[in-house]
């Protein structure tokens, strides 16, 4: 089984690690380096997919807004959201878009279920819904089959900057985040982004099927 570098990021300007990512897709296609996987938090930001940009989708100027190319509408990023990038190499047996956002979304699903919490995908969009809302959006890029962007977990958003959005074409209010659905604490243990990277990252063996390892002091800058 391969191995997956996870790279813990803390919180890192949207344009800087869309630069970085860029740079890591094309060393992937070169075998320049392993398949790895990005944990980061923005600064708020609300990026612009092709799909609103063909519909003329109009964000509120009080958003700082960027366009962006992976797949899907708007996305809403900001504090209490972990931003997963995974920037892998799939194989042969897993080139299906499909399969690949199933496979995504499965490792919420299941990171959400260690913690207490039942999340499902809707048959009709990307994402992971929990008690009839949407709390994580995925939205990927594909070059030689080597991914780039990923999904975005929303547990503690502030105010209602979200739910003010229609993201990815929904309804303004369908969007949100598990605090705002009740979901503070598991076992009365605070639901951190930290909480959060470290169960992902114990999910993702089975369910991406590769090996994550861990470097101290991560430097996103080092792959530029």
């Amino acid at each position: 089984m391969k191995n997956i570098q996870v790279l813990r990021a803390g919180i890192v300007e949207h344009s800087k690690v869309s630069e970085i990512m860029r740079v890591m897709q094309q060393k992937r296609i070169n075998d320049e380096i392993i398949d790895s996987i990005i944990l980061v938090e923005h600064p708020e930001i609300v990026t612009i997919g092709p799909k609103a940009s063909r519909e003329g989708v109009v964000v509120s100027d009080d958003y700082e807004q960027t366009i962006v190319d992976r797949g899907g509408g708007i996305t809403w990023h900001g504090p209490g959201q972990l931003v997963a990038y995974p920037i892998v190499k799939w194989e042969n047996d897993e080139q299906s878009v499909r399969k690949i956002i199933n496979k995504i979304e499965d490792l919420v699903i299941k990171t959400l279920k260690d913690l207490g919490i039942e999340g499902y995908r809707d048959s009709a969009m990307m994402g992971v819904w929990v008690d009839g809302k949407k709390v994580c959006s995925i939205g990927l890029a594909f070059l030689h089959w080597v991914s780039r962007h990923g999904l975005a977990l929303n547990y503690a958003t502030p105010g209602n900057r979200i739910e003010n959005l229609a993201c990815c074409g929904l309804d303004v209010g369908t969007t949100t985040s598990l605090e705002k659905l009740g979901y503070k604490k598991n076992n009365n243990q605070k639901i951190t982004r930290e909480l959060l990277e470290n169960t992902l990252i114990s999910n993702i063996e089975n369910i991406l099927n590769r090996v994550p390892f861990e470097e101290e002091n991560c430097n996103l800058e080092e792959f530029l």
